[in-house]
């Protein structure tokens, strides 16, 4: 008896190694369950979300942890500290704030509208080009605000972003186009950007507070 059970045992794990090497193993519902992510709102746990799917919520995970590390990088800041320029060539916290919410918006019209980069309404582009451009009329411009009005404008842009993420699916975040270096880039990539970008823009807030005088 036991010759036989190790027998089938021997089978059994050939007939499975042998299905697993040439991609023939699928998996049950059973199987796909026990790795499903359970719905969690601990920003530091990045996973599964109420509302959006599997793929979106570890999205959604990153841009909630990024955007929480940057608040608290700026919290507290005055007027005075949110204009403070290192040099005259030099951008200010409060407009790296406005441009972090700016290229957040830009990105929203290119994947929720479909348009191509810098097709942008005049109603949109008044509102930001200042902000996303940086440089001298950004310095100019942007200067004397509290910092509510950085984070609130943040917080706007941010809400229409997790809004139209919850309606769409994994299948839309590799949904692509031509766009970094004219290659297939697809909306996962494309809105990790903007995650990478605010941790960017993080570090110079970082630096920048750490000289102002």
């Amino acid at each position: 008896m036991e010759k036989s059970l190790n027998n089938n045992s021997r089978r059994n794990f050939i007939k499975v190694s042998g299905m697993l090497s040439t991609g023939l193993l699928i998996p049950t519902t059973a199987m796909a369950n026990e790795y499903s992510l359970p719905v969690n709102d601990n920003i530091h746990e990045f996973g599964q979300r109420e509302g959006y799917t599997e793929q979106m919520s570890i999205l959604i995970s990153m841009m909630d942890w990024m955007r929480a590390t940057v608040l608290r990088s700026v919290n507290g800041l005055s007027v005075n500290e949110l204009d403070f320029l290192l040099d005259e060539n030099a951008n200010s916290i409060g407009a790296m704030l406005l441009h972090l919410a700016a290229t957040e918006r830009y990105y929203q019209i290119h994947t929720f509208d479909g348009r191509d980069w810098g097709d942008f309404d005049k109603k949109d582009t008044d509102i930001w080009d200042v902000a996303m451009g940086l440089g001298d009329k950004a310095r100019e411009e942007i200067k004397g605000n509290p910092l509510s009005f950085y984070t609130d404008k943040l917080s706007e842009v941010r809400a229409f972003s997790k809004k139209q993420l919850k309606e769409r699916n994994d299948s839309w975040l590799m949904e692509k186009t031509n766009f970094f270096a004219s290659q297939p880039t697809n909306n996962y990539c494309k809105w990790f950007h903007v995650v990478e970008h605010e941790s960017n823009h993080n570090g110079q807030i970082k630096y920048i507070k750490s000289r102002i005088t």
